[in-house]
């Protein structure tokens, strides 16, 4: 299992950008941010306005998806991650520096940011074989 998560965490590292989908009285909505990934907590963190509608979705109902992908039109080199997870203001100071860290120009608009704290992955890599699925679920949440 532990290779399976090294692989996932590997193709994490490669981006830097995900889709968050979050929902309320059944209004979905869906945006893009920059993230970093902290193995660690199995945690990204975003920055996003209070004023977007994810967030406000996020206050009342925390569960969220999402997903990164590579774009290609090489059926053998897909590669596709979606993940399932909680959602909350970040209050982590170790996690602030790492984010401020790897986008330091976000830090002049004093951002609010978010922890997305994941309970399951599941990556595509058709390079491991047409339509191969790498399922991890972290049981300790």
């Amino acid at each position: 299992m532990g290779n399976d998560l090294e692989k996932i965490t590997a193709f994490i590292e490669q981006h830097h950008v995900l889709s968050l989908a979050t929902s309320l009285d059944n209004l979905p909505s869906v945006c893009s941010a920059f993230y970093i990934y902290d193995a660690q907590s199995h945690s990204f963190v975003i920055a996003s306005s209070e004023e977007t509608l994810h967030i406000k979705q996020v206050k009342v109902n925390k569960n969220v998806a999402g997903n990164i992908l590579l774009e290609t039109k090489e059926i053998g080199k897909i590669q596709g991650l979606q993940f399932f997870a909680k959602m909350q203001a970040l209050e982590d100071e170790r996690l602030k520096k790492s984010y401020f860290k790897r986008f330091p120009y976000a830090l002049a608009l004093l951002p609010k940011l978010w922890q997305i704290e994941v309970s399951r992955f599941k990556l595509t890599d058709n390079r491991l074989g047409f339509g191969k699925k790498i399922i991890y679920e972290y049981t300790s949440l």
